[in-house]
């Protein structure tokens, strides 16, 4: 990595605060919603990681495509995916971006890059070469980015993938997102070693960053998209982060260390950013406000049209299940 790192302009900045601001509203939005028994449905919180893809997808266009986990709510977001769209999905409703049959671990928005949410721990990585893949063979010059927790890791798909995407420079990064825990599993129980240090032995580059810090995020995610766009091949990123809350909603943490949640809490990065952003003038209390206030509107907007939208119709049961209906 040079050492002449790219920074983000103030207009830059704002952006990536308000995808940050976006994610942490949609959280605690979903969390409220379930709560009160409107909606009934399995839930990942993103809370603790909103910088990792704020700080990466404004390195990309609409055009350059993710591929993301069960957990990826805050990816998508951050890619763009609308509101609208994503809570009719995981309601189950005939309007969402699936029809309502993919629900809350399956979305994807082609118009926006979000290719693809799996349930299967590290498939986003195999499949993130198969899209970078056929952008090299088109010649389109288009970024694939490929989420992954910690846990996934330690999988044969991991080391499959990062070797074969170097074997073939495809335009793919490997963003794994250190939360320091694989579900109920601690990191340094499962690893000796950073997961960014692996990528020395595919002959690629690798680099372990403070997932919470946006500058460091930004850096190291504009070198690796101008390396994938210069035909350079991949890059791992190990992003470190913390996760705030338990593996799935509903889930009481007990296994996690109270007093390391407790200061990474204490150290959350939305707020954080939000005051550095105000105390170098980047922006006002004022203007931040309002901003968070468009995006509490647009979640309200977007719940009422999720809950008014019908669920799909039995005409929808096999639909999309074979190429051809056959009688």
């Amino acid at each position: 990595m040079t050492s002449n790192r790219a920074l983000p302009s103030a207009e830059v900045q704002l952006d990536i605060y308000r995808r940050m601001a976006l994610i942490k509203a949609n959280d605690e939005r979903s969390r409220k919603v379930i709560m009160s028994g409107r909606l009934v449905m399995p839930y990942y919180s993103p809370r603790g990681q909103e910088v990792i893809p704020s700080a990466m997808s404004v390195n990309l266009t609409d055009e350059d495509y993710i591929c993301t986990i069960y957990r990826g709510t805050h990816d998508m977001l951050a890619k763009g995916f609308p509101l609208k769209d994503m809570w009719a999905e995981v309601a189950g409703r005939v309007d969402g971006t699936c029809k309502g049959k993919g629900g809350p671990m399956h979305l994807t928005y082609p118009e926006k890059g979000v290719m693809i949410t799996t349930g299967i721990v590290g498939s986003s990585m195999p499949i993130a070469n198969g899209i970078a893949w056929g952008s090299l063979l088109r010649g389109n010059g288009r970024v694939t980015v490929a989420y992954f927790g910690d846990g996934a890791a330690n999988i044969g798909a991991f080391h499959e993938s990062l070797n074969l995407a170097a074997v073939w420079k495809l335009p793919v990064i490997f963003v794994c997102q250190n939360n320091e825990w694989g579900e109920h599993t601690a990191f340094d129980k499962t690893s000796n070693v950073p997961v960014a240090d692996r990528a020395a032995a595919y002959g690629m580059p690798g680099e372990r960053v403070d997932g919470n810090d946006p500058f460091a995020m930004y850096a190291a995610a504009h070198e690796a998209v101008q390396r994938a766009r210069a035909g350079e091949g991949p890059t791992l990123i190990e992003a470190m982060t913390y996760r705030f809350y338990g593996h799935v909603f509903g889930d009481q943490d007990g296994y996690m260390d109270k007093a390391r949640k407790k200061a990474a809490m204490a150290n959350d990065p939305v707020p954080r950013f939000r005051a550095q952003l105000i105390a170098t003038g980047v922006a006002t209390e004022e203007a931040l406000a309002a901003m968070e206030a468009e995006i509490e509107a647009q979640i309200d907007e977007a719940v009422e049209y999720a809950l008014a939208s019908p669920f799909p119709g039995i005409d929808e049961l096999k639909r999309d299940v074979f190429a051809e209906e056959l009688a």
